[in-house]
């Protein structure tokens, strides 16, 4: 059976999450007793372990070996050093030049060895699991690919995190939240573009928080995940539109994919097919971005790589809504299911080329009026708050419904998707961390979060 990606639970109620999480206690120590039974697998045992300290006690590295015999020939008894030589301290003159002279060795300790990789890989194992199973998930129903997605999306808000945390301990260090902790907090969200609403709101919820009790680092950090979630979920709930995000089966679906390039539009609707194709919906994708140059080739070819068909017209600067309607009349006639359309990238102060996206969207409406269809935003997570004000621009002509945020791969802007869901009230439907054809999943309030915020 296909592993339905669209389908895939995310976001409980916050009730249910507190009772899964002591429901479900057993889940993780399985997940973690299975790991530490691969540890010990790869661990060496006791008496290789023996051998192995003993060969290392008794066998010298030739540095060491070096070093030794260095000492036994210049560094005699102090009983048989000559007085002369102890007089002049010459000895020691020459060893502290030496020592001056020689390079400082090469920070070893900065590239990680292999079982230091290994240590990390495992405890981001070891996260991802925690993360699922807070969510309700047993062993059984975690895949492989969820718990990899979970490791990206980890590193790819590595940089963000780290910065946040690091100055945030500095700052509080093991004492309750105070005043100038909160202002700090404040400083640190702005710098990950989080937005001067977002930012406001936040601020504001942990001082009247410390005012009802103090907050402990730990504690702090556990009430901030709660208020990221809440302002991520928020626009769901305004909008009265279900968290899950998926296509309708056996009926037609069309997204319209819209942003300006460089987005990762084109790569996103490729990224969207390849999930579709795997969650076992039939999927087709409109090469309406006919003004850019080989932008109709760079579509097909993502088509080959998600073994999905495109429809394109063989012409140059053809009309956009003409491509639209082929592509509709085909995806009606086959029985398609989701039908993506790859608009012209466009910068929101071309006037003409969103009066095209207008008019693409009233052949989609004239054309499949019984369709479902959604406009989603592709915004560069980089930007930052640039890619905020291209959504205000969008959201006008569009009529978006959703965003996908890409390019979360060692970005230190990952904020902006808080400033996104305040500022706009438009809900993140996907999001990318990273460039290959896997690195794009449905979006999760809740592992957002753990992500961003947990050590």
């Amino acid at each position: 059976m296909v592993f339905n990606w669209f389908r895939r639970q995310f976001n409980d109620q916050q009730e249910k999450k507190e009772e899964q999480k002591s429901q479900s206690s057993a889940s993780p120590e399985e997940v973690e007793a299975t790991e530490e039974e691969e540890t010990t697998a790869s661990e060496p045992t006791p008496v290789e372990a023996t051998k192995e300290e003993e060969t290392t006690a008794n066998e010298p590295t030739p540095v060491e070996a070096t070093e030794e015999e260095e000492t036994t020939t210049s560094e005699p008894t102090p009983t048989g050093t000559p007085a002369w030589l102890q007089q002049s301290g010459g000895l020691e003159k020459l060893k502290e030049s030496a020592i001056d002279d020689t390079p400082e060795p090469e920070p070893v300790t900065e590239t990680p060895t292999s079982e230091e990789t290994v240590t990390t890989q495992d405890e981001e194992t070891t996260w991802s699991a925690q993360v699922l199973a807070n969510q309700g998930r047993t062993p059984e129903e975690i895949s492989e690919e969820e718990i990899s997605w979970l490791k990206q999306l980890r590193r790819g808000l590595g940089k963000t995190r780290r910065n946040f945390l690091n100055q945030l301990k500095a700052t509080v260090g093991k004492g309750p939240l105070n005043e100038e902790a909160v202002m700090e907090i404040e400083a640190l969200l702005l710098q990950a573009d989080v937005g001067i609403e977002a930012t406001d709101y936040i601020v504001e919820t942990l001082q009247a928080k410390m005012r009802e009790e103090a907050l402990p680092l730990e504690s702090a950090i556990a009430y901030l995940k709660e208020i990221v979630r809440e302002i991520l979920e928020r626009p769901f709930q305004e909008k009265n539109t279900p968290i899950t995000f998926a296509p309708e089966q056996d009926k037609l679906n069309i997204w319209l994919i819209t942003g300006v390039n460089g987005a990762g539009k084109t790569t996103t609707i490729g990224k969207l097919a390849h999930l579709g194709q795997k969650s076992d919906y039939t999927c087709l994708i409109a090469a309406a971005d006919t003004f850019r140059a080989a932008a109709v080739e760079q579509v097909k070819a993502w088509g080959d790589r998600a073994n999905t068909e495109v429809v394109a017209n063989p012409g140059k600067n053809t009309d956009p809504a003409a491509v639209v309607y082929d592509a509709i009349s085909k995806a009606q006639s086959k029985g398609t299911e989701l039908l993506l359309v790859d608009t012209a990238g466009r910068l929101q102060n071309k006037k003409n080329l969103m009066e095209e996206l207008g008019k693409i969207r009233k052949v989609i409406d004239k054309k499949a009026p019984d369709a479902n269809i959604e406009s989603l935003l592709v915004i560069d997570a980089s930007l930052g708050q640039n890619g905020l004000r291209q959504a205000e621009a969008f959201t006008e002509v569009a009529r978006l419904s959703g965003v996908v945020l890409t390019k979360l791969d060692g970005s230190s802007k990952g904020g902006v998707a808080l400033a996104i869901s305040k500022q706009l009230n438009l809900p993140i439907r996907f999001i990318g961390a990273g460039e290959g054809i896997e690195d794009l999943r449905p979006f999760s309030s809740y592992e957002f979060a753990e992500a961003l915020l947990s050590e």
